[in-house]
């Protein structure tokens, strides 16, 4: 239980790694404010589970592309739990279109979800914890893409580009007040995102020959090392990504 009274939010937290990450949060200890924007039937069975757990989590629906959503989400966990020490960076989406293809409403709708929500949310969790005077940990979910070209998926890739360097200096601006901001770049994980490849034999089948392990992950092990990343045992970590791929972005020229 090495985050026992810990106070976290997640963003895009009420499915795949979102989920994951609230669930293995809780069974550390720490009590969670769930972001949603769908889905209230699955937001309100995972605060069920987190309680069997013995710790608290309260779903919130906020659009985290919207800077007054995110700050409610923070009130929300500052008022049920009087505190904020952990900002996980979740929410995330892509179109899978080509920088000749994607239209101006897309592009927008990713990098608002993806690095506009990431950037705002560090900000205002960081401000709160500054306040605090106590210190906290900020994790962002990117990519392997944050440093790996994938075509036919561009603004996703810059998304994941922009995250990357937001948590390097978002890390040194805020180490003076005992901040850590870290990222964690999963490759292929088995969530809702990738189910159209998970439903085709041979596109997994090529997947998995090109990741090392054989495999794609399961959300519970991108979970795990955020859980890391939030104890005391990675209190000199920051400024920098965990890649949980697999061995995938060593092995392979693109996807």
């Amino acid at each position: 239980m090495q985050l026992k009274e810990k106070v976290a939010i997640v963003t895009g937290g009420n499915t795949g790694i979102g989920k994951a990450i609230v669930l293995e949060l809780a069974r550390q200890g720490a009590n969670v404010i769930i972001d949603y924007i769908s889905h209230p039937e699955a937001t309100e069975e995972l605060e069920k589970q987190v309680a069997a757990l013995g710790d608290r989590a309260i779903g919130v629906e906020a659009d985290v592309s919207k800077v007054a959503d995110l700050e409610k989400l923070v009130a929300a966990a500052v008022k049920a739990f009087g505190r904020l020490d952990i900002m996980v960076n979740n929410a995330g989406m892509e179109t899978r279109t080509s920088v000749l293809d994607t239209t101006e409403q897309q592009y927008e709708k990713v990098l608002e979800v993806n690095l506009k929500s990431a950037f705002f949310g560090t900000q205002l969790a960081a401000r709160q914890m500054i306040k605090q005077k106590s210190g906290g940990r900020i994790i962002n979910i990117t990519s392997v893409h944050e440093d790996w070209p994938m075509p036919g998926n561009t603004a996703y890739c810059l998304s994941k580009g922009g995250m990357r360097m937001l948590t390097r200096t978002a890390a040194v601006e805020l180490a003076p007040h005992k901040i850590l901001v870290t990222g964690v770049g999963p490759g292929a994980v088995a969530t809702p995102i990738n189910l159209t490849t998970m439903q085709n034999p041979a596109a997994m089948a090529r997947l998995d020959a090109a990741i090392p392990l054989g495999r794609m992950a399961e959300p519970q092990e991108i979970a795990s090392v955020v859980a890391f990343l939030a104890g005391d045992g990675a209190s000199y970590i920051t400024a920098t990504t965990i890649l949980a791929d697999g061995g995938l972005i060593q092995s392979s020229p693109g996807l």
